[in-house]
């Protein structure tokens, strides 16, 4: 059975921004839809929602403006974890804040930068891939043991922090949400801690689409090849304390705890902020960026909506 191919929605009331976005990806493996307004949108991910994988969704428009789209969907139960990527012509750092602030951590302005709008929505593509993925698994496990009391592990590579990553949030309130932000935190210690991979080169393996090829290659090398990061799992009466260590040379997690209209812009780096916003009650980096604390109230996430 053939993998269907990533969908891709494209809400705008302007026809020539909708045709060059459309002429910018033809050529990528993806099924476009086109909504020219946000009640035709609204419409179509309401009788579908498990149709799209990304939305490009303009911020201005007449009668149902981009932001009550955005509202919407990250209201919805399925809708909600779908990568909206917020494309506007205003580009002042309170306009950014304010779709930030509604959940739209991946933005584009306009005019449209071709490399950096194939960029951004590869990136978003790849995001609700792995979303998708782990969800899919969390469905198939979700009669495992969800009482665990604690526990410690070892990862070093991608495939092993998601797996860790799928069984440990099981254990946790309302998994599928727990599941992202624990997944972003994993991997960042691979990646930026053990494995050295820095922001600006992130930038550039995203731009290239070789992300996953540089990262087996240091996998490989002698000076990472015997790295690893522990993960230590600990319930305490009414909360939940994930711990991750890597061996790297930590970093200035300051400027990530949240996200910021500086780096709206960019392909990657909404990961932490992602993390401390949705998934856990507080995300708490100690000394040089090489551990980092995630808390669970089981209370309240187990009686929020």
């Amino acid at each position: 059975m053939d993998t269907p191919k990533p969908h891709i929605l494209i809400v705008d009331d302007d026809a020539i921004n909708i045709g060059i976005i459309i002429d910018y990806l033809k050529d990528s493996d993806y099924e476009l839809s086109t909504a020219e307004d946000g009640e035709i949108a609204l419409q179509m991910l309401e009788d579908q929602p498990d149709n799209f994988d990304v939305i490009l969704l303009d911020r201005m428009m007449p009668n149902t403006d981009g932001l009550t789209v955005l509202k919407w969907i990250k209201n919805h139960t399925v809708l909600r974890h779908c990568p909206v990527i917020m494309q506007t012509g205003r580009t002042t750092r309170e306009d950014i804040l304010e779709g930030m602030q509604e959940g739209a951590y991946y933005y584009l302005t306009k005019p449209f930068d071709k490399d950096l709008l194939f960029s951004v929505v590869r990136t978003a593509v790849k995001d609700r891939s792995g979303y998708k993925q782990m969800y899919q698994e969390l469905q198939e496990r979700k009669k495992l043991p969800p009482l665990m009391s604690g526990g410690s592990f070892r990862f070093s590579k991608i495939m092993e922090a998601r797996t860790l990553s799928t069984f440990l949030a099981q254990a946790c309130p309302k998994p599928e949400v727990v599941i992202v932000g624990l997944t972003e935190l994993m991997i960042n210690a691979i990646e930026h801690g053990n494995l050295g991979i820095s922001y600006d080169e992130k930038s550039q393996l995203n731009t290239t689409g070789n992300w996953e090829e540089e990262i087996n290659r240091r996998l490989a090398m002698d000076q990472y090849k015997g790295k690893y990061a522990e993960i230590g799992f600990k319930r305490n009466g009414e909360n939940i304390e994930i711990t991750i260590v890597d061996q790297g040379d930590g970093f200035d997690w300051r400027q990530y705890l949240k996200m910021t209209p500086e780096r709206a812009m960019d392909n990657h780096g909404r990961g932490i902020a992602i993390a401390g916003a949705l998934s856990f009650s507080k995300v708490e980096y100690r000394g040089n960026g090489n551990e980092v604390c995630a808390y669970i109230n089981i209370t309240n996430s187990a009686n929020a909506a």
